[in-house]
């Protein structure tokens, strides 16, 4: 084992092999990061009736996203202390080795329970890697090469973004669907083998104390208030009383959670960081742009599939402009930061982001499918140009022995958004839909009219079923599909506007003339 790397100092060994650990640490985020975007393109499958898929309804297609991205952002600050007390290299290893085993038994499940189940593991592991691999880049990179190499580092989601998809869709073509899950098992074989190989092992000094009552009120408070928004969406009715009393509940669960952080001494989420407004505006303008970019991922699968009838790898290939823009321009981003200024970068990333998702809104279908890749090309070069600045912000807030807190806090409120964006544009999406699609199935028997009206795969799924005499609910199905998607492409557009609002007052402009080199080490204080 090699000794821990001191925060004051990077031994020389070490500095001199960054470059490679970079890149294993790119390895193990493309892991987490590619499962996801795998998924992506296997929605549909995985919502068709066996033996094709698992039957999944559109709310268990949710939670199977869900399942891991909450337990992925409710761990997120424990997994950070872990590592920077017991070692990120320690904490590496053991979550690589969980997500490969989770990942094994997803691919195995038999009903949408066990692939929720499964995936919650998955992330289990995940919650691990995540916050570790940014922990290690800053202990092993001096502060003036930090930026280039979390541009890099960032670069490598879209990478992933990238392959993901394309993977997923090679995979769904010629093998069955848990294949998009056990592709990660030779992955993880490689990246354990080339962890304990190359990477130096590091923690806090000064590690903080584990708060397992603060991980029990963040997780059930946020699978409450999902689960009623999920709830919500499937009724299409949000004044349920079991959808309010669920909702409710679970903001009830969270600001308990915030008064009970804000009173700890040893808080896993330090609410005084908070209290900066360039930390809280680069936290909102994460959340923000996955809340609406994971909600607009969700529905954009059923449009390729399901309205245009592309298979899964041409879905999946479709989506290759997105990450090929955040590969050209996310390791360049921190250029147009030292020209422009973080405020002015990020604002117009977000500004973009709003064009795009509102592009959504004219989309039919029979759109020429070459401006649905102008607007996924669009839309990577205005994440790239988010992330990386954001990324530098949170990450240079906090000292070096700190890096796993940091990096923990700002994947967390990536995860939350994302997940809170499947759950709110979803059930947007879901109540849209239904209100689009049941006046058209009056001559349906009253059950099989209940189940068609889910989502667009459901009511396709029983004009199959009935042969000939189904035909005509596949047109009504797609307009109703495409009004759903104009709505939630609207909501999207007005959160990513927030976003930028948001930024633009809060995050620090470009810095005076003689000062780029001290802009970093500033960039937080200004704000205090």
């Amino acid at each position: 084992m090699t000794s821990p790397v001191p925060a004051s100092r990077i031994p020389e060994a070490v500095h001199r092999r960054r470059w490679a650990i970079l890149g294993v640490l790119m390895l193990s985020l493309l892991i987490v990061v590619l499962d996801n975007s795998i998924l992506n393109v296997a929605i549909k499958t995985i919502a068709t009736p066996a033996p094709v898929g698992l039957g999944a309804t559109q709310s268990e297609i949710e939670w199977a996203i869900n399942a891991y991205t909450l337990v992925f952002a409710g761990l997120l600050f424990t997994a950070g202390l872990v590592g920077d007390r017991l070692g990120r290299k320690k904490v590496l290893l053991a979550g690589i080795a969980v997500f490969g085993i989770g990942s094994a038994l997803a691919a195995e499940s038999g009903s949408p329970g066990q692939l929720i189940a499964y995936r919650a593991l998955m992330a289990l592991g995940a919650a691990f890697v995540m916050p570790a691999t940014l922990a290690v880049l800053m202990n092993v990179f001096e502060r003036e090469e930090q930026p280039k190499a979390i541009g890099i580092w960032a670069g490598g989601v879209g990478l992933a973004i990238a392959i993901g998809p394309i993977t997923g869709g090679a995979l769904l073509d010629h093998f069955w669907w848990g294949s998009v899950f056990l592709v990660n098992v030779p992955i993880v074989i490689v990246a354990l083998v080339l962890m304990v190989w190359l990477v130096p092992d590091s923690r806090d000094p000064r590690p903080g104390r584990l708060d397992p009552v603060g991980v029990v009120l963040s997780v059930v408070g946020l699978v409450l208030l999902v689960y009623g928004i999920i709830k919500g969406g499937e009724l299409a009715d949000f004044t349920d009383a079991k959808v309010l009393g669920t909702i409710v509940a679970g903001v009830l669960v969270l600001t308990a959670f915030v008064v009970y952080e804000k009173r700890s001494d040893h808080p896993s989420l330090d609410v005084t960081y908070f209290k900066n407004k360039v930390f809280s505006a680069a936290m909102s303008a994460i959340a923000l742009v996955f809340f609406a970019l994971m909600g607009v991922t969700f529905f954009g699968v059923f449009y390729t599939q399901s309205v245009r009838g592309y298979s899964p790898l041409e879905s999946g290939a479709l989506m290759l402009p997105l990450a090929v823009a955040q590969l050209i321009f996310a390791p360049r981003a921190r250029l147009v930061v030292d020209r422009f200024g973080n405020r002015a970068t990020t604002t117009a990333g977000l500004v973009l982001i709003a064009a795009t998702l509102a592009a959504f809104t004219a989309f039919e279908a029979d759109t020429p499918i070459w401006l649905l890749e102008v607007v996924f090309f669009l839309m990577g070069t205005g994440m790239a140009h988010i992330m990386t600045p954001t990324s530098v912000v949170i990450m240079q807030a906090l000292p070096r022995e700190k890096a796993g807190s940091a990096s923990a806090l700002s994947n967390t409120f990536r995860q939350v958004g994302g997940a809170l964006g499947i759950a709110v544009l979803g059930s947007v999406l879901a109540t849209s839909y239904r209100n689009g699609i049941e006046d058209k199935l009056g001559l349906l028997p009253p059950g099989l009219r209940d189940t068609a009206a889910e989502s667009i795969e459901a009511t396709l799924g029983v004009a199959e079923k009935l042969g000939p005499r189904g035909q005509a609910l596949v047109t009504p199905a797609d307009d109703a599909f495409l009004h759903a998607m104009h709505v939630t492409a609207l909501c999207g557009t007005g959160v990513a506007l927030i976003g930028a609002v948001v930024t633009a007052l809060f995050l620090p402009g470009k810095p005076p003339a003689g000062q780029e080199h001290e802009k970093e080490t500033e960039l937080v204080a200004a704000a205090d």
